[in-house]
């Protein structure tokens, strides 16, 4: 039986990262993102990154850090969020983006994971989403052509996991992390419980093992909040 648990996040990624290498990223906005994960790749410095992930942090932690520390050569996302230096670095060409629809980045990355090369959706035909590629009429309608993603890294966040890499979820952070953690060639969890296995309910496992490769108890989780938004106390 393979051992896939290790103690820290460099050790789960010993081994995997190169310069220019592709990197799937889990999270939506700052809800489920693998921030111990992310860390380690700063500390280690791998460089001219592309990077997948639905957006990229905010100024000064999660994916942010990589962008701060210039290891981001392009991100694949469908929203820049609050992240003021991912605009600045976009506007003055240090930074390539590929902009997708929302749904449609899922799709590519769950497609990717299933091995379907392409698919055909509507989402985006007659807009600049659609300019340079492939156009096809079914039933009437035009649909565009979209590739699928994989990446040569995948890196995810669950609430749980156990010894063999079956993950739980916990609500919103079930958002990218799972179709991410079958579209990476190589795929590592971190995670906030780590349980022995036949410690998780079988028929609540949202991503079986087979698909992760290394899993570890995260150091810190800091769980920030993107934006605070308050209202002012109603007065009696």
């Amino acid at each position: 039986m393979v051992d896939k648990v290790t103690q820290t996040a460099a050790d789960a990624l010993d081994g995997l990262l190169f310069d220019g290498m592709t990197i799937m990223a889990g999270g939506f906005g700052l809800c489920g993102i693998p921030e111990n994960l992310i860390a380690a790749i700063r500390e280690h410095g791998v460089k001219d990154l592309t990077v997948v992930s639905n957006n990229c942090g905010v100024d000064g932690f999660g994916l942010g850090i990589l962008l701060e520390n210039r290891q981001i050569k392009k991100m694949i996302s469908s929203y820049v969020g609050e992240n003021k230096l991912f605009e600045q670095l976009y506007l003055s060409g240090e930074l390539e983006l590929e902009f997708n629809p929302q749904g449609t980045l899922a799709e590519r990355i769950r497609a990717g994971g299933a091995g379907i090369p392409a698919f055909f959706t509507k989402t985006g035909v007659g807009t600049l989403v659609a300019e340079g590629k492939e156009l096809r009429e079914f039933d009437g309608e035009l649909y565009v052509m979209e590739r699928g993603l994989t990446a040569d890294l995948s890196i995810v966040k669950a609430f749980k996991g156990d010894h063999e890499g079956n993950l739980v979820y916990r609500k919103t952070a079930r958002n990218f992390n799972p179709m991410m953690a079958t579209a990476g060639k190589k795929t590592v969890v971190e995670v906030e419980q780590l349980v022995p296995t036949g410690a998780l309910d079988k028929d609540n496992i949202h991503t079986p093992g087979i698909f992760v490769d290394r899993i570890f108890k995260g150091a810190v989780f800091e769980k920030r909040i993107e934006r605070v938004t308050t209202r002012s106390k109603e007065v009696a």
